[in-house]
């Protein structure tokens, strides 16, 4: 495999176990994932969070409030690596419950990542809900 073939089965493994891991209430494989580096942010659906400190506060309130995922779909819509950085386009699909009410939804979500010392890491997230 190429780079760009590793890079995207990374996420279509890794990344996308991490993601139903948070939505079943736990965030620690995402944490993992994420860059250890300044500057990280995300631009979230629900909330957003500049720094490291806003960024682990964030996933925390997710832990708490996500549950009982029976689905979770990344459909990658485009994606590309450039030496040491690379970035997804991609929708989320999920059913989850949230602070115990059975949602299904659809996220767009772009994210750039960070290859630092050999291993991906999310530096930034954008999320917003499809409509319509």
């Amino acid at each position: 495999m190429n780079d760009r073939e590793d890079f995207r089965f990374w996420v279509e493994t890794v990344l996308c176990q991490a993601e139903r891991a948070l939505h079943d209430g736990d965030a620690a494989p995402r944490r993992a994932l994420w860059s250890r580096n300044e500057p990280v942010s995300v631009l979230g659906a629900w909330r957003n969070a500049i720094g490291r400190r806003e960024v682990d506060a964030l996933f925390s309130a997710l832990e708490e409030s996500f549950s009982d995922c029976t689905s979770y779909a990344l459909e990658l819509q485009a994606f590309d690596v450039v030496g040491d950085m690379a970035y997804t386009a991609c929708l989320e699909h999920t059913a989850v419950s949230v602070d115990g009410e059975p949602r299904t939804y659809t996220l767009r979500a772009t994210q750039v990542y960070r290859r630092e010392e050999g291993v991906w890491r999310v530096a930034h997230r954008h999320g917003d809900t499809v409509t319509g």
